[in-house]
């Protein structure tokens, strides 16, 4: 039966929900479950709370926690890995540094400076994790959870693990719940092909299963009811100029765009609404609370021991998929090896996908509309150059990722940048190994003292010919 190494299992309400899914799976039953966590108490709390839901239910599936990822890892056929490296200090580096220059982030864990430096941390990590599983499960599936998923994903596959690397997002299923209710349609009447990067992926094609009608016409009309367009301004601004919906909410995608963080204007029109609307902060606040509220409490002692429903979250569905082969349909997050045509060989994109017994198989999308695939690009180069500073360790490379970020670059000038990426590098430092012993060069202001003569230059050929016509002209008037 399948063994199953859960990288990161202190996540507790992520961590409780998988395990729930999985043992609320039929196919799945008799599976060994291995809990893995850098630090114990959460480990505990989590293992005895599976022990529980297996007992209470008569199931045949077992349990062990380990802070050992090498023991979890040995053997495994599929890791899930759900870490979040540097925890909420790492977290409130990430928000409160690119604040003091100007960068405002809602979520701050995927694209700007905040999403950089998490990747950081998380690739760092991903690359001793794939040296693991080379050794020790050499064919064992690799389920991301960890964001920034683009740059986790591109990063695996660079580190020996393309083809065995999927990335997982519940974007796909929350948009569709949020079309399907604009539309007033059942969700299971919605036919969608999507196709993108993770949290800026497209929906290409909206209609309905039993007609087979386009629903985009009266989609694109209800968004411009104001009691619709107030839940997701910066999404439907984009749909509006783009021509697309995408699976990311205002939270996040106003940070990876230029246009709805760089003024307090631009926040005052666009991200007005509390929390994951676009609040300043809103996921380091939250996580803040969480931890408050929870430190020290083991809540999952007072959770019911009944097995839940499955949730949308696709992981025990592709490890049902893989033990009785029957495929299952699903978003995933993928090396792009020609699946989207207008975007880099080697990056990662978010294509539908099918997996079954003999593991993942890509849908090729062709290509995206051309300004989708822009807006994607803007992302995926600083995703490029982030995995290029987190496998590297070279400076240079942060803060180029941060420089070309659409916000950061909105908001900052490149002293700017230089400045906030060698703080952020010192704030965080014990997270980042890789970094150790380098530092990021200044680059000090160059003054120009008054009065100073410039140098003599090529003159520009455009200007040479309006000298010429300039010369001519006036040879005519003299003449």
């Amino acid at each position: 039966m399948i063994t199953i190494a859960m990288i990161g299992a202190g996540s507790l309400v992520f961590c409780k929900t998988l395990v729930g899914d999985i043992l609320a799976t039929p196919a799945l039953q008799g599976c060994e479950i291995r809990l893995m966590n850098r630090t114990r108490p959460k480990l505990e709390a989590m293992e005895r709370f599976v022990r529980r839901l297996i007992a209470d239910n008569g199931l045949t599936a077992s349990v062990t926690a380990t802070t050992d990822r090498r023991a979890a890892l040995r053997g495994a056929h599929a890791v899930v890995c759900m870490v979040q490296v540097g925890g909420l200090e790492a977290f409130r580096h990430d928000y409160e540094i690119p604040l003091k220059y100007g960068v405002d982030q809602c979520i701050g864990d995927s694209l700007g400076p905040g999403g950089v430096f998490r990747g950081l941390r998380h690739i760092h990590f991903l690359r001793g994790l794939a040296e693991d599983m080379e050794e020790l499960c050499p064919r064992a599936l690799l389920l991301n959870y960890a964001n920034p998923m683009a740059g986790c994903v591109q990063a695996a596959g660079r580190c020996g693990l393309e083809g065995r690397v999927i990335g997982l997002c519940h974007g796909v299923q929350t948009t569709l719940d949020l079309i399907a209710g604009y539309l007033g349609l059942p969700k299971e009447r919605l036919d969608h092909h999507c196709a993108g990067i993770n949290h800026m992926a497209w929906f290409l094609a909206l209609r309905d299963r039993l007609d087979g009608s386009d629903l985009y016409p009266r989609f694109r009309a209800v968004c411009e009811q104001p009691e619709h367009y107030l839940n997701e301004k910066v999404r439907i601004e984009v749909m509006r100029h783009f021509g697309y919906f995408m699976t990311e909410s205002t939270g996040h995608l106003s940070e990876y765009v230029p246009w709805f963080r760089k003024t307090p204007a631009a926040l005052a029109a666009y991200c007005d609404q509390p929390g994951f609307g676009g609040a300043s902060g809103a996921a380091y606040r939250f996580n803040q609370e969480v931890v408050g509220r929870y430190e020290g409490v083991d809540y999952l002692a007072a959770e019911s021991s009944a097995l839940p429903c499955r949730s949308a979250e696709y992981c025990s569905f592709i490890l049902e998929a893989l033990v009785t082969g029957r495929p299952f349909h699903l978003q995933g997050n993928l090396i792009n090896r020609g699946h989207i045509a207008n975007l880099p060989d080697g990056c990662c994109v978010e294509v539908p996908v099918m997996v079954d017994g003999d593991g993942l198989h890509p849908v090729k999308v062709g290509a995206l509309p051309t300004q989708c695939a822009a807006l994607n690009m803007s992302n995926v180069q600083v995703q490029t150059l982030m995995v290029e500073a987190a496998l590297s360790g070279d400076p240079e490379r942060a803060m180029q990722a941060i420089a070309m970020d659409p916000l950061a670059g909105a908001v900052c000038t490149l002293d700017q940048c230089r400045r906030m990426t060698a703080e952020l590098l010192e704030a965080e430092r014990a997270w980042l190994p890789q970094f150790a012993g380098r530092s990021l060069a200044p680059r000090p202001a160059i003054t120009v003292p008054p009065g100073t003569v410039p140098a003599p230059v090529p003159l520009d050929p455009a200007l040479a010919i309006a000298n010429r016509f300039g010369e001519l002209a006036r040879a005519r008037l003299d003449g």
